[in-house]
């Protein structure tokens, strides 16, 4: 009995002093950012579609992040960072860790950004990871005071799916363009950076239907999570999607 006592408060002495945190889980193809500034919400939609095509990711946050190294990194297939706070993600990141992300893309870790994630992966001011070179502006509807809508965008295929954007960026001067805005402007881009392919949306093509309130779609939630899938699936073989 006094063993198991023992044992049990060794557990909890464990448990607390990593407050129940998993370790990163060396053999998964995905790393999906969970840290301080990345919305949980955003976090979840990621690991429903994940969990759906049975692919093995963990989970990171910010203090896990920062305590890997280039090599670590690229023992990875992806890096995914989802929409949130662009500005609070990088701010409570290392600077380091903005260096070693951008080696270890060099060195053939590829990369998925999603909004605040596609922000980051440019020259932000916030402790950016600059694998783009270039600082994106938000979609031209923020500056009408819009912060979330059903935003049409279009692809090199002629289809035109209703997207779920909150507050997302434009993304010229980087990249190929996968899909566009109505005005024009890339909504999705793509391209090779060292040896890694990296993947930018403005968009959330990842939304479940309970983010969409009382807006109105014309393309079910289950058609743009189809178009994530794609998204995901390009980002983690490394494969061009169709551009213009």
């Amino acid at each position: 009995m006094k063993k198991r006592r023992t044992i049990a408060v060794l557990l909890l002495a464990s448990l607390a002093s990593g407050c129940g945190k998993l370790a990163v889980d060396p053999g998964a193809d995905v790393l999906l950012f969970a840290g301080r500034g990345a919305s949980a919400n955003d976090v979840r939609a990621f690991e429903r579609l994940l969990d759906g095509r049975g692919i093995r990711y963990s989970k990171v946050d910010s203090a896990q992040l920062d305590a890997m190294s280039a090599q670590q990194l690229g023992a990875h297939k992806l890096l995914i960072i989802p929409g949130g706070n662009f500005e609070d993600m990088g701010n409570h990141l290392a600077p380091a860790t903005s260096g070693n992300i951008r080696s270890a893309v060099h060195g053939g870790l590829n990369y998925l950004g999603v909004c605040a994630g596609a922000f980051i992966a440019g020259d932000s001011p916030y402790n950016g990871i600059n694998l783009t070179g270039v600082r994106f502006p938000f979609y031209a509807i923020s500056s009408q005071g819009v912060r979330k809508a059903a935003v049409p965008i279009s692809t090199p295929d002629g289809r035109v799916l209703e997207h779920y954007w909150e507050d997302g960026p434009q993304l010229s001067g980087w990249g190929t363009v996968v899909a566009k805005y109505p005005d024009g402007t890339p909504a999705i881009a793509q391209g090779r950076v060292g040896n890694g392919w990296v993947v930018l949306a403005g968009i959330h093509p990842e939304a479940p239907d309970n983010w969409r309130e009382s807006m109105i779609f014309a393309t079910p939630a289950a058609v743009d999570s189809e178009y994530a899938q794609r998204l995901i699936d390009a980002a983690l073989q490394g494969r061009a999607l169709p551009q213009y």
